[in-house]
């Protein structure tokens, strides 16, 4: 009886988080009355059908978890069928505004994954010619799953075969190798031949986890298959090593070779489409190469306040030697953030938590970990930090110190932390948790460069150093949408992608390596470099209309932002601004203008 009081109250507290709204939702919402009926709950009437949507696709993907399964992919296509069926009987006019934005939301994810799936199994096609043994694999594990009835003999005679299998195709492909052929029946192409090997390392684990599930357990499965599992898992590894090392040039203790996988056009309009992006790839490459220009005089005019005239290249030389010194950089990190929260409380931009500004750390990378990630992440309440440590060699040393120098530092810290993925992590938790499934990037990477170009405008680089370290990131983000968009449209390669970063941005070279190998991996979506930019382009287009047109304050504006959930920028707007909706919606906004 004594915990009943405390939990009414907290439940009281969580109804009014989520009942809370902004000055600009609240206009929305009056301005919406009895044009679009009452919201169902509140907050949303969707809410309820997203939180069990997440709750049984978790569900469903933990146990359909053998990515490369057809029963995998015919239960999850099933699946987003049948959400999209029960999305159809939801009354869209009856909805007030969150409502209706949860429902296009809902509806634009659904399509998405579906379309996904389709790639995906595109994707594959090449990689499982050279896995003919994955079906074998994936049906022990799967009869395993079903409680089928296990004969230890049939099974032992099932590894026999597939292990003649793999010798056979490992002799194959080696005598295409030594004949130097790059086509014919296996197709050596190092995008595919790299998704065979990563998908042969899942079917390794998964055969090793049937058999080791059986053993010990089952009368007489040891005595008929321990021999064959062996001999069946020494050839798969044997054939791992083949692919990784002989044709993909992988070598141990050496950073991963960089290999890419193209999408084309129509997968990059695609997943523009799905992002609410109304422009063509060439378009977001054109808007690039204008910003690229203007910060690029921009460069020029801080080289001159530094005395090297319109030779930025030598300007930003002389920034990188600005270093601290090693073992010193956890120190410089808490030094610029205290100075980044200081400048927002003191323009009043933002509204920071006090629990907010206490719950972050700082860890430092490994060399193996700064391959893929040169400068700074966020980590969960924690910002991972690039800089030298004894198990790099000295030209590493050298260069990690030099492409985290402080200015770049100072113009990161406030991207990593506060006001950027620090605090909209925090906040992300705590509003609007049921659009969780619907995260963007050009919203979560977005909001931080949308703060990268608004401190820029309140003067909070205060020296040409500053203005150069704040500038060497914005160009960086206009390269990504260059470097990245040729890629997938075929018009670059992974060595002319690290070559531009090099020479048009002022990467040092394993910075740039380490970032196109992140570029072109699979870690990421095709979109995932434009959206740093392109996000910023959208939230700086809407600060446009709100904040400078006196509709809103600059605190009112982000507080908002914060409030709807990482969503596509174009939904945040139509909240905002309470723009009718309809249940065909499709993004026509040109956020940049034209």
């Amino acid at each position: 009886m004594r915990r009943a009081l405390p939990a009414v109250i907290l439940t009281l507290v969580i109804v009014a988080l989520f009942s809370i709204t902004s000055p600009a939702e609240s206009l929305a919402i009056m301005t919406l009355q009895g044009q679009q009926g009452p919201e169902v709950d509140g907050t949303s009437g969707m809410r309820d059908m997203l939180e069990r949507y997440g709750t049984d696709r978790a569900g469903v993907n933990r146990f359909y978890n053998l990515s490369n399964s057809d029963v995998r992919l015919e239960r999850m296509t099933a699946f987003y069928h049948s959400w999209q069926d029960e999305l159809e009987k939801v009354d869209f006019n009856r909805m007030g505004q969150t409502g209706r934005i949860d429902y296009l939301l809902f509806k634009n994810h659904l399509a998405r994954e579906l379309s996904r799936i389709d790639h995906f199994v595109e994707r594959i096609e090449g990689a499982i010619a050279l896995l003919p043994f994955a079906d074998t694999i994936i049906a022990l594990e799967e009869s395993r799953r079903r409680m089928e009835p296990l004969d230890p003999e049939k099974a032992a005679i099932l590894l026999e075969e597939m292990t003649d299998g793999i010798k056979e195709l490992k002799k194959a492909l080696e005598d295409s190798l030594k004949a130097k052929k790059s086509d014919g029946e296996f197709h050596i192409r190092k995008s595919i031949v790299n998704r065979a090997a990563r998908m042969a390392g899942d079917l390794q684990r998964t055969l090793k986890h049937w058999y080791e599930y059986y053993g010990g357990y089952v009368p007489l499965f040891n005595w008929w298959t321990s021999d064959p599992y062996e001999k069946c898992d020494e050839i798969l590894k044997e054939y791992i090593k083949l692919l990784r090392e002989k044709i993909l040039g992988y070598k141990e203790g050496e950073p991963d070779p960089v290999i890419g996988d193209p999408i084309g056009r129509d997968a990059l309009l695609d997943e523009l489409t799905f992002e609410m992006i109304p422009y063509t790839p060439e378009e977001l490459i054109a808007l690039a190469e204008e910003e690229y220009a203007w910060c690029e005089s921009e460069y020029k005019r801080a080289a001159r306040e530094l005395g090297y005239g319109d030779d930025w290249h030598a300007a930003l030389e002389y920034v990188k030697t600005l270093h601290v010194a090693p073992g010193k950089q956890d120190s410089l990190i808490r030094e610029l953030a205290v100075e980044a929260i200081a400048f927002l409380d003191e323009h009043d931009l933002v509204t920071i938590p006090d629990l907010a500004r206490e719950t972050w750390r700082i860890e430092m990378m490994s060399p193996k970990a700064q391959e893929t990630t040169p400068f700074f992440t966020y980590g969960g309440q924690k910002i991972n930090v690039s800089y030298p440590t004894d198990g790099m060699t000295n030209e590493q040393k050298i260069m990690s110190m030099r492409g985290n120098n402080i200015h770049f530092s100072r113009a990161t810290v406030q991207h990593e932390l506060i006001p950027g993925h620090h605090l909209q992590g925090f906040m992300g938790e705590r509003y609007r948790t049921w659009r969780s499934p619907f995260q963007t990037a050009f919203l979560g990477e977005g909001w931080c460069l949308h703060w990268e170009m608004l401190l820029w405008d309140l003067g909070f680089p205060k020296t040409p150093e500053n203005r150069m370290g704040m500038l060497f990131w914005r160009i960086h983000r206009c390269a990504r949408i260059i470097v990245s968009l040729k890629f997938h449209l075929g018009e670059m390669t992974p060595e002319e992608m690290i070559d531009f970063l090099v020479e048009k941005v002022g990467h040092e070279r394993d910075g740039a390596t380490s970032e196109v190998r992140r570029y072109v991996g699979e870690s990421y979506g095709p979109l995932y470099q434009c959206a740093y930019l392109v996000g910023g382009w959208q939230l700086r287009g809407l600060y446009e209309e709100l904040v400078e047109s006196g509709r809103m304050t600059d605190r009112e504006f982000h507080d908002t932002v914060l409030r709807e959930g990482s969503i596509p920028v174009e939904m945040i707007r139509a909240s905002l601004t309470g723009q009718l909706l309809n249940r065909n919606f499709r993004s026509e906004w040109r956020f940049k203008g034209r």
